[in-house]
């Protein structure tokens, strides 16, 4: 997993209106890349909520949002609509991005172990170097973790 001071990792993803997102275009700007298990579930839809409903904030602090799961674009484009979210939600069914970033991972849920994603957030600097890893993400207060 990507650790604070390490580098944003290059990538190009697919958004939820099937365009490009080119990591290299991000660069210049605080860029918060949130890694979710799988969208439209009750915990990863108070998550991107929370950062909706406070995304003037985060935008008004310079932060440039972008949500990363496994789900196929179709499934992202209903989440955004449903949920107006404002940022690009990018569907990495190849595990491209959630690979380079490490959030791949086993799991433990219920007594059964299986492999998923980790919800993670990591805050980058205009530079592109890793100033915050969020772990222990807390879905329904989740802006609060990346501004405090």
């Amino acid at each position: 997993m990507l650790k604070l001071g390490d580098s944003l990792p290059e990538f190009i993803g697919t958004n939820q209106n099937g365009e490009p997102v080119d990591s290299q275009n991000l660069r210049g700007k605080k860029l918060v890349v949130f890694f979710y298990p799988k969208a439209r579930t009750p915990g990863c839809t108070a998550e991107a909520c929370n950062l909706r409903d406070n995304y003037s904030v985060l935008k008004k602090k310079g932060f440039q949002l972008l949500g990363i799961s496994a789900d196929s674009v179709k499934r992202q484009k209903n989440f955004a609509v449903k949920n107006e979210l404002p940022f690009d939600m990018i569907a990495d069914e190849n595990h491209d991005v959630i690979n380079k970033f490490g959030v791949w991972q086993l799991k433990k849920f219920m007594g059964r172990e299986f492999m998923g994603i980790v919800r993670t957030t990591f805050v980058f600097d205009e530079n592109g170097i890793c100033i915050q890893v969020i772990d222990k993400v807390k879905t329904k207060d989740h802006a609060s973790q990346i501004l405090d």
